[in-house]
């Protein structure tokens, strides 16, 4: 018999909200409003650092790299996300929904690794400032990038292949309008134990380590900042890390709600732990372009000089 000779369902039905069915219609439009400030804005980041050669800098570069990321994830689930809640079309096909699992988890791993290179690069500009350019040059950035890119493909790949081998027999009806690992291996009748143990050690050897290493890389900034005699510069030192602090809040903040609400929410209504992981997947992509044309001005002007009507 073959490692996959399981029994699978042709598909999956996807669910939007539970117990909020009738209200499908009237969630879509600010879904739709989300998803195009989403795009719009990320790519309007993109688009600035390539034309503006003021942006061609690491911090940019890292930027534009969570943009990228940020982008990718809501590709990942607009299609389902949009198919549920406009068109009422629930069902995704079992291989187009194990490449959507590994696609979201996949970007969010990158936009986890993308933060930590982030503050890696507050540290050496606050730290170690004389040495900033030539640490961080473009090839090691782009070399950043490709690692950031390489763990994620690595660690995530066995999974689509970990639940393939489980049998489907109880239900087909998930309970996100997207695929998630969590949520999929719920309908197997069989043993789980090493989807969830993968699955636990995936968050720990990255979400967690990230966290971690990001808590410390400010700990140290914070120990610099602290030397420094002249308050003006303590406190201009410190509003250069101002947008990454929120950026870094608004991913792990509601990703942190979700894995509690998961481990100790049983008893909360159903459509608690499908809001906390659509904040989670929705949120931030709408809010990183926000917060860093609103807290950086270099992206505000280079912004408003791409719309700037060229003079003859």
């Amino acid at each position: 018999m073959g490692l996959f000779n399981v029994t699978h369902p042709a598909s999956f039905v996807l669910t939007g909200i539970p117990g909020l069915e009738s209200t499908h219609s009237w969630l879509a439009g600010p879904l739709c409003v989300m998803y195009a400030v989403a795009l719009g804005a990320n790519v309007l980041i993109l688009q600035a650092v390539r034309v503006e050669p003021s942006l061609h800098e690491p911090m940019y570069y890292f930027l534009s790299m969570l943009s990228f990321s940020d982008v990718a994830m809501s590709m990942a689930t607009l299609p389902t996300v949009l198919r549920t809640f406009c068109l009422n079309a629930r069902n995704i096909a079992f291989d187009a929904c194990l490449i959507q699992m590994f696609l979201i988890h996949s970007f969010s791993m990158m936009e986890s690794g993308i933060l930590l290179a982030m503050s890696f690069d507050r540290y050496v500009a606050i730290c170690d400032p004389l040495h900033y350019a030539t640490v961080l040059t473009n090839e090691v950035i782009a070399g950043i990038g490709v690692a950031v890119m390489a763990r994620s493909f690595i660690i995530l790949f066995p999974l689509p292949f970990l639940f393939k081998r489980l049998p489907i027999c109880r239900s087909n009806v998930l309970s996100h309008s997207y695929c998630l690992h969590p949520d999929m291996i719920k309908l197997a009748c069989a043993d789980i134990t090493i989807n969830s143990i993968y699955g636990f050690f995936v968050l720990l050897s990255t979400f967690g380590l990230d966290m971690i290493f990001i808590f410390l890389s400010y700990v140290l900034i914070l120990h610099s900042v602290m030397a420094i005699a002249s308050r003006k510069e303590r406190l201009k030192a410190l509003n250069t890390c101002v947008s990454h602090i929120l950026v870094v809040l608004a991913f792990y903040v509601p990703m942190i709600g979700v894995s509690v609400v998961h481990r100790f929410g049983k008893h909360a209504p159903r459509f608690v732990h499908v809001l906390m992981s659509n904040v989670y997947l929705f949120v931030p992509p709408v809010l990183n372009p926000l917060i860093y044309s609103a807290k950086t001005k270099e992206i505000r002007r280079a912004i408003i000089r791409m719309f700037r009507p060229v003079k003859m």
